[in-house]
């Protein structure tokens, strides 16, 4: 329960800063890092595909730009530009950019310096730079933009440092445990040479979403806790998690390193919220329940939705939803039933128990909208829905026995959800019956080899373990699984016949087989309609097992 905790503690600033009335004097924020930082594999054609971020493609003309990006041969803005795509690529400068366009009455500038394959260690190194000697040019590039603004007499401060980095030093013996020191002191040393002391940091989480979150968990999970310690320390430094972000689909069995053009859009969105929390301007979304649904003294059947990716809706966007014909109710909220989440690990928690509507973040749903809709339908009594999701976990993070990535073991705070959700109904007079839990399989390990020969025994264990847990022997687990992909070292392990025997072996495991959904643009991931028909089938298959 203590990571879960820390999450939920970092989305909390440690100091917020007084009203700001100045609308006049220009923001300056820096941008740096590496792959992640630079862009790598996003695609401008791709950013109307997503409609939370369509228009991105164009030039934001009252943002100001400045950059250096790649390595042997770099890129430059060659001074001030308009905020805008650099050639066919981008990164979370775009959106974040526009999200405080939107939220502050201040012009905004951005300086960004960024090049892939790098090292903190080595090319970032502040006292003895090697390599490609990242950190000399940066400020470099950080002195001459603001030299160009001084020249023109515009009025700026500097208002936060934007980092992501650490895929590189992780592999490395000697960067991986130097990690935090050097972080440490690459962030002393630009407060030293700006002249900023009180200079803000903010560390973007590298994302365990990528194949790197299977392939290299530990040395993720190494650089990701050096991170932490830092943020931890600094009351002027926040660690930004970002693993519940979009990840770009590969091309054989869909596994990436990077971003790509949704993740971006959205990692960039994480960095303007973490910054208008810090200077009190992150509104406060409030959705309660006006009114209690269930009659006191009622039995409350809770259905509890769990999972990764899909089951979180990573690409099942509410614009798209309006254009399903039949399905445009599923976006008003619904008061005859509670609701209450915990999703992407801990990054948005309800609070409490709000009525039933789309409740994800960068405008997206879950499969428990049309869930909830067909069993209001057919099933009667009171029906509640308390969902559990972290899309950038892999199915061992949710065993007992959990990982060595210890920030990342979700079957204790899992439970715990689970506990608090029935302990709550039972405060407000409700016996309560759990109808089961409805878990969608990760769909990363089922490209993976070594994690797709381990799903089933993983699930295995946290089915048994949760029922003795939960002091209920019989509890029902729905488990639904998408077509699993093909591809080399992975078809060999027949995935669907591990669960199948499972449900053969235990009859309250029910395995659903998603296979007829509506065609996916992308492997991997569902989008609105096929999230729509996910929903469907988990309540048709409740209603045939009750």
């Amino acid at each position: 329960m203590k990571h879960l905790l820390a999450v939920i503690l970092l989305l909390v600033p440690s100091v917020v800063c007084s009203a700001d009335t100045d609308a006049k004097t220009l923001r300056v924020f820096i941008f740096a890092g590496q792959s992640n930082m630079v862009g790598t594999h996003s695609k401008v054609k791709d950013i109307n595909r997503f409609p939370p971020f369509a228009g991105l493609d164009q030039p934001q003309t009252k943002v100001l730009f400045s950059y250096k990006l790649g390595r042997e041969t770099m890129e430059t803005s060659n001074g001030w530009i308009p905020m805008q795509p650099t050639r066919d690529y981008f990164g979370p400068e775009l959106s974040f950019a526009q999200k405080l366009s939107q939220s502050i009455e201040a012009p905004i500038a951005v300086i960004k310096v960024a090049s892939g394959g790098t090292t903190l260690g080595k090319d970032w190194n502040p006292d003895t730079p090697a390599g490609f000697k990242l950190y000399p040019l940066a400020l470099e590039h950080v002195r001459a933009s603001l030299a160009e603004l001084d020249r023109k007499k515009t009025a700026y401060r500097i208002e936060g440092f934007m980092w992501h980095q650490g895929e590189n030093d992780m592999f490395d013996k000697a960067f991986k445990p130097a990690y935090a020191a050097n972080l440490k002191n690459f962030i002393a040393c630009w407060r030293r040479d700006l002249k900023l002391p009180d200079l803000r940091f903010y560390i973007g989480e590298l994302c365990t979403k990528t194949i790197w979150g299977m392939d290299n968990r530990s040395n993720m999970h190494a650089i990701r806790m050096a991170q932490k310690a830092v943020a931890e320390a600094d009351p002027l430094v926040k660690y930004i998690p970002t693993s519940h972000d979009a990840v770009e689909i590969g091309k054989e069995t869909g596994l990436h390193y990077h971003y790509g053009t949704l993740g971006q859009l959205e990692h960039g969105v994480n960095y303007a919220n973490a910054y208008l929390r810090t200077i009190g301007k992150q509104p406060d979304i409030n959705r309660p329940l006006k009114t209690w649904p269930y009659p006191k003294g009622s039995t409350v059947k809770l259905f509890i939705l769990a999972g990764h990716r899909n089951m979180e809706g990573e690409r099942a966007f509410t614009q798209d939803l309006k254009a399903l014909k039949g399905h445009e109710s599923l976006l008003r909220d619904n008061d005859k039933m509670a609701f209450k989440y915990s999703i992407g690990g801990g990054f948005k928690i309800s609070k409490g128990w709000e009525p039933l509507g789309p409740a994800g973040f960068y405008d997206t749903f879950g499969p428990e909208l049309s869930f909830a809709k067909t069993l209001q339908t057919k099933a009667p009594g009171n029906l509640a829905i308390a969902k559990f999701t972290h899309s950038g976990s892999q199915m061992n993070d949710w065993t007992p026995q959990g990982t060595d990535a210890k920030d990342l073991n979700l079957y204790e705070p899992f439970i715990a959800f689970i506990q608090q959700s029935i302990e709550e109904l039972k405060a407000k007079g409700h016996e309560v019956e759990v109808a089961g839990i409805f878990y969608h399989v990760g769909e990363n390990e089922m490209c993976f080899g070594p994690y797709r020969k381990a799903a089933a025994s993983w699930l295995q264990s946290t089915v048994a373990q949760s029922r003795q847990d939960l002091a209920l022997p019989s509890l029902k687990w729905f488990v639904s699984q998408q077509p699993p992909m093909d591809g080399k070292g992975v078809d060999a392990i027949d995935i669907t016949a591990n669960l199948e025997a499972l449900a053969t072996a235990d009859p309250s495991f029910i395995h659903i087989k998603a296979f007829d959904l509506p065609l996916q643009e992308e492997k991997l991931v569902i989008t609105a309609e096929g999230i729509v028909r996910l929903g469907e089938l988990l309540a048709k298959s409740y209603l045939e097992h009750p």
